[in-house]
């Protein structure tokens, strides 16, 4: 892993497949230790940035130090896409008719 003084230079993918799905491994591991079975799902990585990570540092959705542990555990953190609200999923399941 790449530590200097408790940080970790990431590189970020983009799933082609998934909207807001992303994939961040240790950049000099890059995703060899990713494994087989995950990226087939994922899809062809695209290479979204690199991130210097450090424990305090607060992303969107999850931390530095959650990244840094999936990363030091399993050479791997993927985030998936926030769930969609049910009110926002009963829009799509209700008909609407226009009224002129």
């Amino acid at each position: 892993m790449t530590y200097l003084e408790g940080k970790v230079l990431c590189e970020v993918f983009k799933s082609p497949r998934k909207d807001e799905m992303y994939l961040f491994v240790d950049k000099r591991m890059g995703l060899a230790e990713v494994p087989e079975a995950l990226l087939e799902h994922f899809g062809e990585p695209i290479p979204a940035m690199s991130l210097l990570l450090t424990e305090e540092k607060v992303l969107a959705r999850t931390t530095g130090a959650a990244i840094m542990a999936a990363i030091a555990e399993k050479g791997y953190y993927l985030q998936m896409p926030p769930a969609k609200e049910d009110y926002l999923l009963d829009l799509y399941r209700t008909p609407t008719e226009a009224k002129y």
